[in-house]
């Protein structure tokens, strides 16, 4: 039984340090000179130029869960 407690609580642990990870981290997509994630598109070419990304409302709504999200798990 402790064995079976402490694979939950390293499995809640590892999900936690996920969460935080993909929630913080940019740059999820490189493509060349173009990084993306889910805060914004950069460029970075002679220019480095970064544009929020755009108002879809699926990803608006994934940036308001990612958020909540945290903010649970926190409390």
């Amino acid at each position: 039984m402790l064995l079976l407690l402490l694979g939950i609580i390293v499995l809640h642990v590892t999900v936690l340090v996920l969460l935080f990870v993909s929630t913080i981290v940019s740059q999820w997509l490189m493509i060349g000179e173009h990084t993306a994630d889910l805060w914004q598109n950069c460029t970075s070419g002679s220019v480095f130029q970064c544009l929020a990304s755009s108002s879809n409302e699926w990803l608006q709504s994934v940036q308001a869960m990612m958020i909540l999200s945290v903010i649970f798990s926190v409390l």
